[in-house]
């Protein structure tokens, strides 16, 4: 099932610029896993370790952030949007 994933602009040196890529995936995880074998590196920035997201790392699977749903193991339905939003912090 393919989706579609959003990536930030500090992550689009990994996708040639792109501000959209086509992933395929049951879940979270096995999409991080897809995205890592077109874009080496970029499970790197999104995984403190493995089953794990980055602390100011925020993934929405259609509006829902994966954190309050199933974490990494969460379902990916196909035609979703998959969107990778880093924290901001600052004062």
């Amino acid at each position: 099932m393919s989706v579609t994933v959003k990536i930030p602009t500090q992550l689009r040196s990994l996708t040639s610029e792109a501000a959209e890529v086509p992933a395929r995936g049951a879940t979270v995880a096995d999409l991080i896993g897809d995205l890592e074998e077109s874009y080496p590196g970029i499970a790197e920035r999104l995984l403190a370790g493995p089953g794990e997201l980055r602390r100011f790392v925020n993934l929405y699977l259609d509006g829902e952030d994966v954190r309050f749903l199933s974490g990494l193991g969460t379902e990916v339905p196909a035609g979703a949007t998959v969107a990778i939003i880093p924290a901001v912090a600052g004062g």
